[in-house]
């Protein structure tokens, strides 16, 4: 499965990427709201970690395109906020399937509540293997984006 990444900060995007290349997802990532929306049409993921405050076009505007358009329509979109929960109701009614909270959580090399959102939004009870058990070679390089 693959996930589209869309993060400005380069520290939380690598962070997010190798908690989720650990639990065997695809990544392709976006630093910014035209090249998530070029990317979605162009990879068409199975899921959007979408941050809103982005350079170029906010996660908002990017929410909105996406939900417009026929071909990126139904790939649902975690919204990843630094902002407290005032917004959800509204980005849930923009199209938003979840929405998470950015926090320290995202720094720990196994953000698991970062996971369990994914896992829950794609329908999976479960990552294929036990968490003890998700390892990325020492030989691969762990960050894509």
């Amino acid at each position: 499965m693959t996930i589209l990444l869309v993060e400005d900060s380069r520290f939380l995007r690598v962070a997010s990427e190798r908690t989720l290349l650990k639990a065997g997802y695809e990544v392709v990532c976006a630093s910014d709201g035209e090249a998530a929306l070029l990317t979605a049409r162009e990879r068409v993921p199975n899921l959007i970690l979408l941050d809103m405050m982005l350079p170029k076009l906010d996660g908002l505007g990017v929410l909105r395109a996406l939900k417009h358009d026929p071909q990126t329509a139904n790939i649902p979109v975690i919204v990843l906020t630094g902002l407290g929960q005032q917004n959800e109701g509204k980005l849930k009614k923009e199209g938003a399937a979840a929405y998470f909270t950015k926090s320290d959580s995202l720094l720990a090399d196994n953000s698991y509540m970062l996971l369990h959102v994914v896992e829950s939004v794609l329908g999976k009870q479960e990552t294929e293997k036990p968490a003890a058990e998700i390892s990325v070679p020492d030989e691969q390089p762990v960050t894509q984006c």
